[in-house]
């Protein structure tokens, strides 16, 4: 039951990942787009479906309260600050997106705090999952709790998470919004444009933290150099092959192809990093079986909430189907 929750936990943040990510890299890419209506029009792209993206972040900080208790404190204490700026950036933009209706003479004003907050929301996200990797002190007792500062968490290499995600985010949003326009639209042609420079951006990305993880982490290097390499050879072969085919779905202008094909590397990658750190939750700090709730809670958490993800799931996809139709920038959000 710890691994079925375990898993569970990972497959709640890969959603959000794969689902929010592309919201949240649209409003990066609105930042650099000077049409008001086209930025009005990013935000109606994302209106049916960005609050059911976000769920999947409370229902992985809800599995992480029932199953790992003392992993939620603990982390949560360590990533204060991240956090607390993660929160109020994803709030400030639902806050653009409502008052973007009542905006005449401020709308410059939501649309750039849109876009702000979007960036924000990634860059500290990215780097809370850099410092999760990098792992933290516990305190000796009953309770184990995090003894360090707010600050802790800074470092080059949390630093250099925060700017992967925000270039791996950028390059699903553009995906998202040329799947999302009609292909007669000139903001199309600017997400093409988008698309080809993140795209060897985040090829960069991902190596420079790959080989950064390898040479810092012994937990990593133990895993990816040890008698399996075959393993992570092919895993990383599948995912090369994922990113091919998504490079050329894109350039074939076969959008949903493209975007399918780039969540599928992200999962090799999500699955991977997750198989790369089993037994720990946070390398050097807990492991599931540390941090896991007792078995009669667990029993009871599941019999609450073993059912909530296929809902969830139900949901995403009905919302989606809904909001399926592409857009022209005459749909500003507001307008």
């Amino acid at each position: 039951m710890i691994y079925a929750w375990w898993f569970a936990l990972g497959f709640s943040l890969l959603m959000y990942i794969m689902l929010d990510g592309a919201d949240l890299g649209a409003g990066v890419f609105s930042l650099f787009v000077r049409d008001h209506r086209e930025r009005g029009s990013i935000m109606a792209a994302m209106a049916g479906t960005w609050d059911a993206n976000e769920t999947w972040l409370i229902v992985a900080g809800g599995i992480l309260f029932g199953t790992f208790p003392l992993v939620y404190g603990s982390a949560f204490h360590y990533l204060l600050l991240p956090l607390i700026i993660v929160l109020l950036s994803i709030m400030m933009r639902a806050v653009s997106l409502e008052f973007r209706h009542h905006a005449d003479r401020t709308e410059p004003l939501w649309d750039g705090l849109f876009g702000v907050a979007s960036l924000t929301t990634l860059f500290f996200a990215g780097m809370a999952m850099g410092a999760v990797l990098q792992g933290y002190p516990l305190t000796d007792g009953p309770v184990p709790t995090y003894p360090g500062g707010m600050f802790r968490f800074i470092s080059p290499f949390s630093i250099w998470t925060g700017v992967g995600a925000v270039i791996a985010a950028s390059l699903a949003g553009s995906l998202f919004i040329r799947a999302r326009f009609e292909r007669t639209e000139n903001i199309r042609q600017h997400a093409a444009k988008w698309t080809d420079r993140t795209f060897y951006l985040a090829l960069a990305a991902v190596l420079i933290t790959v080989v950064w993880s390898l040479l810092i982490f012994d937990w990593a290097a133990d895993k990816w150099l040890g008698p399996y390499i075959w393993v992570w050879l092919l895993l990383g072969a599948v995912a090369v092959f994922a990113t091919v085919q998504m490079r050329r779905a894109a350039r074939a202008e076969r959008d949903l192809a493209a975007i399918l094909w780039l969540n599928l590397t992200i999962a090799i990658m999500w699955l991977g990093m997750m198989a790369t750190m089993f037994p720990w939750i946070v390398p050097h700090t807990w492991t599931v079986y540390s941090g896991a709730s007792p078995s009669v809670s667990l029993f009871t958490f599941t019999l609450a909430m073993g059912s909530f993800l296929p809902v969830m799931l139900v949901y995403n996809w009905y919302q989606i189907w809904v909001f399926r139709a592409r857009l022209s920038k005459l749909a500003s959000y507001g307008d």
